[in-house]
């Protein structure tokens, strides 16, 4: 009997094309990933309209066999965030504002499956520092009998290798950077201990600017007034991912891998 663990990690889930993606994929798990995995993270902060998450979108993601719910800047863009935030049992929101924001910023599953989400500094709105707040994490929380996995919601890529080389030193076993919803190839195990990827990029329509409508996009880009940023539709769907198997006795990485396909959506389109 195998003792390793495998953990799912969704990129951002942008609006509509994403949330249908997402509940397409997970209902045949062995088709498009080959098995199912033991536990899955999702990145929620695009999934109502692009920004935010509503409920009713928060609790049909749940169902369709989520665990975790990262986020990131954009998690407040909804107003019905602060009606549930709180009583969520899979919904977390970066650690590093300050505390007296409403949810919790990391979350503790069966004691085993810890997960962190934490918002970067370069090119972001300003936070407590990512790197005193795992690091005082690491004081607080026990990280050695745990699987250590931290959502870093960033900009900069340099920044994120950074903290992914910080967070190895103090027992983090996983950094996944979200945010700029471009998939990079830079998976890697760093000095045997963690598992990184500086973005695993996002879910949602491939037609389109990082699951945006390219015409608005366009228009604001070239104008530099500001515009409301629809999400786009497409029939071809992308779906972003990482998986990573964990030694479950020792909790250290064995393997990460990028998943990234797009396929040809049959079912009618809709918008978010």
């Amino acid at each position: 009997m195998s003792s390793n663990l495998s953990i799912l990690f969704f990129g951002d889930i942008v609006g509509r094309p994403g949330r249908e993606a997402l509940e397409f994929v997970l209902s045949d798990q062995e088709k498009f990933f080959d098995k199912k995995s033991d536990f899955i993270i999702v990145n929620v902060e695009n999934a109502s309209h692009g920004f935010g998450l509503t409920q009713k979108n928060h609790d049909s993601i749940l169902s369709w066999g989520v665990n975790c719910m990262t986020s990131g800047n954009h998690i407040w863009d909804k107003k019905d965030i602060y009606q549930y935030i709180d009583e969520s049992q899979a919904l977390i929101r970066p650690y590093n504002y300050h505390k007296t924001a409403r949810g919790v910023g990391y979350r503790i599953y069966d004691d085993k499956i810890l997960v962190i989400n934490l918002l970067g500094k370069t090119f972001m709105q300003p936070v407590n520092c990512p790197f005193q707040a795992i690091e005082e994490l690491s004081e607080t929380l026990n990280f050695e009998d745990k699987i250590v996995i931290v959502d870093y919601h960033a900009e900069a890529t340099a920044e994120k290798i950074a903290f992914a080389r910080y967070a190895a030193s103090l027992g983090v076993n996983a950094v996944i950077g979200t945010h700029t919803h471009v998939q990079t190839a830079d998976e890697k195990i760093i000095d045997n201990k963690c598992a990184y990827i500086s973005d695993a990029g996002f879910t949602g329509s491939y037609d389109s600017v990082i699951g945006m409508d390219y015409e608005t996009s366009l228009k604001r880009l070239v104008t530099s007034i500001p515009e409301r940023f629809d999400v786009a539709v497409s029939k071809n769907i992308q779906v972003n991912a990482v998986r990573i198997e964990f030694d479950s006795i020792n909790n250290s990485p064995l393997d990460i891998e990028r998943i990234s396909f797009v396929y040809e959506k049959d079912e009618k389109e809709g918008q978010s």
